[in-house]
């Protein structure tokens, strides 16, 4: 497949119309969060002394905090922009910032792609420098673990025992990596993808002649395989269903990915089930050395790589006694049903007004987005979070942009408008009434907006005008 490169260069960005430009990955995250932020108008939002409920009171072990602060649990990108949108808000009192890692709040999408493949350095992936927070004074207590909050209290409890008084409490605590419930499944040499040392241990590994196995074959372990196989890394992927990607996007475009691997040498292995890992004693540890299937077959390898999905942290908001169901649950303004507590990222199980449904959403733009119209109901102004999700990914020579949400129910078709064997085209799930439900386009640029107008629009759509290029998409509608 030849890829048709983007008028600009590989490294884009999304920027106040949607599109991936030429940018540093900086500049990318300062542009997005100023892009149609998805609420039902501005209001005018408060300053501190203002914004306090009635019964907020102080603890009598502040620590330093006093209890009018706006507390955010969870140093990730989320968390970080949270803090940012509210003193862009105008929010002048104390704002503290909880994350159990020592590196300053950061952003994932570098970890399986641009860092990961030694494009980049390791800076770009943090949201701010260190003077950032410095400047705006934010309390950031790095390397500390939020054990529990009360509600009523209004405190959090950290787990070195200090308590941390709040007026406001967001929860941007993010997904955890499922683990393989399997014999020899907690081996110390099997590796997660999540984190910053996440990366940095697996971009070490990445040895010319390496063998490497990765089990799952989502966007984290396609894009793990890609930056693998440049590297010349002997990579085999073993996924349990039918196509790679099969829930995220249906088996057709499934289909096109599985292919998109095995042509640059991936050993992808469809259908395949993972019995055990089979364990030898290196340097007075065992460790993994081979991993077994259901049908008996092993594969020997240097490094297993566990990518079977991610798990929302709602333990903390569960034992607070908040409403979870596959993350935190809250409304359209992203508040939980005690108001003064709200969730956003990866987390938060949110209304979605379009939808008429609650969506979680895993992505970098809901990170990104999310935090605006959180801080904006944090601070009084009822702000609805309407975006549609987006999310990106490049994998060898492919670069590709989805929006929108196909719901449980599913979809009835995928349009393809241009060849999918040209590695250059866009893809349509469409329902039932023959209406856009969400788009991908693939090394085709400049169309996002335009595949946004016809999910919003919801206006039944000429399949056949709609496979045709050379109709503009403005123009597809029956």
């Amino acid at each position: 497949m030849t890829r048709i490169p983007h008028p600009r260069s590989r490294h884009r960005r999304i920027d106040t119309t949607g599109h991936r430009r030429q940018d540093t990955h900086a500049s990318r995250v300062r542009a997005m969060v100023d892009c149609e932020m998805g609420h039902n108008g501005r209001g005018t939002l408060p300053r501190a002394e203002d914004a306090m409920s009635a019964d907020t009171s102080d603890t009598g072990d502040n620590t330093g905090t006093s209890a009018n602060a706006m507390v955010i649990i969870g140093a990730s990108l989320a968390g970080a922009k949270a803090a940012q949108a509210l003193r862009e808000e105008g929010w002048d009192g104390p704002i503290e910032l909880i994350g159990n890692e020592l590196d300053l709040p950061y952003e994932r999408p570098p970890l399986s792609k641009g860092y990961l493949q030694g494009k980049e350095p390791r800076d770009k992936a943090f949201v701010h420098d260190g003077a950032w927070y410095v400047e705006n004074q934010i309390g950031l207590r790095l390397g500390r673990t939020a054990a529990a909050f009360d509600r009523k209290q209004h405190v959090v409890h950290l787990d070195d025992g200090t308590e941390v008084p709040y007026a406001k409490l967001l929860l941007t605590t993010g997904s955890t990596p499922k683990h393989l419930p399997i014999p020899g499944g907690d081996a110390p040499n099997l590796s997660y993808f999540r984190t910053l040392e996440d990366s940095e241990r697996t971009r070490a590994q990445l040895i010319p002649g390496s063998r490497l196995v990765i089990i799952g074959a989502g966007w984290i372990g396609l894009e793990v395989a890609a930056a693998a196989r440049e590297q010349d890394v002997e990579v085999t992927v073993l996924e349990a269903a039918a196509q790679p990607l099969l829930r995220a996007l249906g088996p057709d475009v499934g289909a096109l990915f599985a292919h998109l691997h095995r042509t640059h040498g991936v050993d992808l292995r469809l259908n395949t089930n993972v019995d055990s890992f089979t364990l030898e004693e290196k340097d007075g540890v065992e460790v993994a050395s081979r991993v077994r299937l259901t049908d008996g077959t092993e594969i020997e390898a240097d490094h297993f790589l566990i990518a079977v999905g991610i798990s929302p942290n709602t333990k903390l908001a569960e034992a607070a006694g908040l409403e979870v169901n596959d993350g935190i649950v809250v409304d359209q303004t992203l508040r939980t049903a005690d108001p003064d507590v709200f969730a956003a990222g990866d987390v938060a199980r949110a209304w979605h007004p379009f939808y008429e449904q609650p969506i979680r959403v895993e992505h970098w733009a809901n990170a990104l987005n999310q935090p605006k119209v959180a801080a904006a109901s944090m601070l009084g102004a009822d702000q609805e979070y309407t975006r549609l999700p987006y999310f990106f990914s490049d994998q060898y020579d492919l670069g590709m942009e989805f929006v929108g949400h196909v719901p449980h129910e599913g979809y009835d078709q995928v349009v393809f408008r241009g060849d999918p064997d040209s590695g250059t085209y866009v893809a349509f799930w469409l329902s039932a009434d023959r209406r856009v439900l969400a788009g991908m386009n693939v090394n085709v640029w400049d169309v996002v907006d335009e595949v946004r107008a016809l999910i919003l629009g919801r206006a039944e759509i000429d399949v056949a005008r709609l496979k045709d290029p050379g109709v503009p998409l403005a123009e597809v509608a029956a």
